[in-house]
């Protein structure tokens, strides 16, 4: 039967228990998550032949969370990817966010909501089966040069058609920006390379970045190695010796999504893996979908089954809206104001062929 269950899951340095919650389907799907950083600590679905496997990268501690996570399962905020030398000017004011990746903020700074303790409460078993997680967490004003206080809730919601659906929601008390977004490391396979998985990005436009991974513009993906329109395997492009993929070591880069309505979902991204058959469809409301093929895993990373994670281990397609959109008056918006709702909705649905 579907239901959420609850376990401690270890202990901050200053003593506060980190709990895990485990949602269950009742069809053969569960998600746990902790309340540090609504942090996913493991998906497990079933494949073609009904065998279980988690297929998202995670560690078995605390610890390994707390000290060394690169965002491993994060919400990430208050602003998902990079802001240019952490800096950009709302209504005539300038603002300085803390540098966190080389000369640029990303994710939020360091102490980004990835990090964050949040309120966590289970919701009541709705009559279709479904389960949910309610996340909240206050980023006060000036966090991480950030201005305004922002309440920001996360609802997970796992229902019986192997389907995770995130909804976000913040309000702010001053004119801010927010971009917020989940950072998944998913491999299908449940061990081993990612990079076999075939990928389809409903994207017929991308930005290209600068040595610092900041975008410049934007630019067809037609005729290179970053036209995933059809599905395709991901080894197959990302070795291509184009300048884009030498300057993030591989994809790192934000798609545009072709869809025009932000109040429904709509397709964004297909992942398939053909020795389980495990297949991710991904829809959200969100204009842009970040696709980063786990460059910087390096073997230095010891994951929740003993494993080591290499490069390409995991992947991460995370829904969103564009990088550095504060410095990019044409870009979509990530303003928010007092008064206003930020509202966004991302669904996984996971299947097997």
């Amino acid at each position: 039967m579907a239901g959420i269950t609850r376990r401690e899951f270890g202990r901050l340095p200053d003593g506060r228990a980190v709990a895990e919650y485990t949602l269950d389907n009742g069809a053969g799907m569960t998600l746990s998550a902790i309340n540090l950083g609504g942090i996913v600590t493991a998906i497990r679905v079933p494949d073609r032949r009904g065998q279980i496997d988690n297929v998202v990268l995670g560690f078995a501690t605390l610890a390994d969370y707390v000290e060394r996570n690169p965002h491993f399962g994060t919400i990430v905020g208050r602003y998902a990817n990079r802001i240019s030398a952490g800096r950009f000017a709302l209504d005539g004011e300038a603002c300085q966010l803390g540098i966190n990746d080389g000369p640029n903020t990303l994710h939020g700074g360091a102490r980004g909501f990835g990090t964050r303790w949040w309120d966590a409460a289970p919701r009541p078993v709705e009559t279709d089966g479904s389960v949910a997680l309610d996340l909240r967490y206050t980023s006060e004003d000036g966090e991480e040069g950030f201005p305004g206080r922002l309440e920001v809730s996360v609802r997970y919601t796992l229902n019986a058609r192997n389907e995770w659906r995130i909804d976000y929601r913040a309000t702010t008390d001053r004119a801010t920006v927010v971009n917020l977004s989940h950072h998944d490391y998913f491999n299908l396979a449940g061990a081993g390379t990612a990079l076999d998985h075939r990928l389809t990005i409903a994207a017929s436009r991308y930005t290209p970045v600068d040595r610092h991974l900041v975008p410049t513009g934007t630019a067809e993906v037609a005729g290179t190695p970053f036209d995933f329109r059809q599905p395709t395997c991901i080894a197959d492009r990302i070795r291509q010796g184009a300048p884009q993929l030498s300057l993030a070591r591989g994809y790192d880069h934000n798609r545009i999504l072709d869809h025009s309505s932000s109040a429904t979902l709509s397709f964004a991204a297909r992942l398939e893996d053909e020795r389980s058959g495990r297949v991710l469809e991904i829809e959200t409301t969100e204009p842009a979908l970040q696709f980063y093929s786990g460059n910087f895993l390096d073997g230095s990373l010891v994951g929740t089954a003993g494993r080591l994670y290499r490069q390409g281990d995991g992947l991460c397609l995370e829904t969103q809206h564009f990088p550095d959109s504060p410095n990019h008056p044409e870009f979509p918006s990530t303003e928010l104001r007092p008064g206003e709702r930020f509202t966004s909705s991302t669904l996984h649905r996971f299947s097997a062929s």
